[in-house]
Order: C-alpha cells, then structure tokens, then sequence
C-alpha cells in the first residue's frame, strides 16, 4: 500500500484555479458561448428545414460527379433512405450541425498551426508531444474541460469534439508540407518565389492531398465523439444510443448505431474520392 504520508493531491489547486478562471474570464465564456451556440443552431435549422429528398438528391449527385460509379453513387442513397425509415433523420441532422461545427474550428485551428510546425522546427518541438498526448489520452477526459468552463449543452459538446478531433489535421498538414520535394522548392526559389508564394502556390498545392486526408481524419473522430458527448448533454443520434444503453433497449440502440456507421460511411467514401480526385 502507498504511503499516506507520501501522498499529495492537487485537486484543491485545479478547481482554485478553475473558479479564478470563471471569475475573471466569465464575459469571454459567455461571448463564446452565445456565439458558438448561435452559429449551431442555424446551422442545424437549416439541415433540418431542407427536406429530406434533396439530401439524398445531393448525396447521389456529389457521388456520381467524383466517382461516375453507379454502385458507389446509390449505395450512400440508399443508407441515409434507412436512416430515415428508422426514424432517425432529425436526430441525424442534430448530430451532422455538432460536427460541422467542431470540424470547421477544428480546421480553423489546426491548420494555421500545422503550417506553423512545418516552418518551425521549434513550434514542431513543442506542439508534437502534446499531439502525441491529445491522440493517447482517453476520449472521455476531453468532457472535463468542455464541462468546467460551459456546464452542459452542445456548446460543451463540440469544445470536447474539437478539441479530440484537431490532431490529425494538424499533424497531416505539417507532414504534408515537409514531405514537399526540396528540389521544388528551390526552383521556385531561384525564379524570385517569396516565402509567402512558395507557401501558397507551391508547399500548399503540392500538400493537399495530405491536408485532405487529415481533414477526413478529422471528421471521422468528430463523428466519434458523437455518443460520449451525449454524456453532456449534446443530443443527436448519440442521446438515442445513450438511452438506448440505459434502458437495455438492443433493438432501438442497433437503429441509432446504424445511423452513426451510415453517417461514417458516406461521409468517408465522399472524402476519400475528393482526395483522390
């Protein structure tokens, strides 16, 4: 057995530090708050106004012009038309608002700081063990943070998704950038490229395919995080599954995790044949 004598807890100092932080930063939460919380709610109205046959519709349409597959343009037609048989549609779009949301802060934060570690070698330094301990810590210890600051609600919900799901792009984004043929480089160099267009016209074009699969990455454990953020309160097809779970409801909880795969399906195979287009 450990040492009473040996032991000392830091939990006193965290939520010390915690109230401090409510208290003087309480205007910026709120602001934050009310900003995101608004954004996600337009953005869930108007998934949820437009009618379901013209999702689909655009579904069909988005596949076929990237693939020109018929097989690979009906099948994600035919999984969202399942998702709606079971009821689910609604619920769909909740949880499709929370991810677009938490993708595009994800996106808006993780790139500019991939870029920043594939110029910087000491940024690269500092932010590659703490990616290496975002992506091995425990899915649910993203819910703390969210919760301290905004209680519950989908507020809090796509703080955890974001800050679970920005690794990958910003890992993908460094990588991608520094994978650029060095011989490349210099030949734009030698014809007068500033470091601002060789960025833009030659690293970032020549990266997007790795950019592109990180932001798939991203999405992907976005669409992850959608049951344990129901945790906290952020609804979508991930409250069903929760509830289902609770009440030993198999049948109804098969349906929502079948929303979930479907949604992970088409939003992968879209992806994927954007990158290799």
């Amino acid at each position: 057995m450990f040492p009473p004598s040996l032991e000392h807890h830091i939990a006193p100092y965290i939520s010390d530090l915690v109230k401090w932080l409510l208290q003087k930063l309480t205007p910026f939460f709120d602001a934050f708050n009310d900003t995101v919380l608004s954004i996600l709610l337009q953005i869930e109205h108007v998934l949820i106004t437009i009618p379901w046959w013209i999702w689909i519709t655009l579904a069909v349409a988005i596949c076929w012009f990237l693939t020109r597959h018929i097989g690979k343009t009906l099948l994600p037609a035919f999984l969202l038309l399942t998702v709606g048989v079971f009821g689910l549609w609604e619920v769909m779009m909740e949880t499709m608002a929370v991810i677009i949301v938490a993708v595009l802060l994800a996106l808006l934060g993780g790139i500019p700081m991939g870029i920043a570690m594939a110029v910087s070698d000491r940024v690269n330094a500092i932010f590659t063990p703490i990616l290496d301990a975002m992506q091995t810590m425990p899915s649910f210890v993203y819910l703390i943070p969210a919760l301290m600051f905004f209680g519950l609600g989908k507020v809090p919900s796509v703080l955890a998704t974001f800050i679970y799901a920005v690794p990958p792009v910003q890992r993908l984004t460094n990588l991608g950038i520094r994978q650029v043929s060095a011989q490349v480089q210099e030949a734009a160099l030698a014809f007068g490229a500033t470091p601002w267009q060789l960025m833009r016209e030659v690293r970032l074009p020549l990266a997007m395919p790795s950019i592109l699969a990180g932001i798939n990455q991203t999405t992907m454990m976005a669409l992850a995080m959608v049951v344990i953020c129901a945790m906290i309160g952020g609804g979508g097809v991930g409250e069903v599954v929760l509830v289902s779970v609770n009440r030993m409801d198999v049948g109804r909880g098969f349906e929502a995790g079948w929303a979930i795969v479907v949604m992970a399906i088409v939003i992968d195979r879209i992806s994927q044949s954007l990158i290799k287009r």
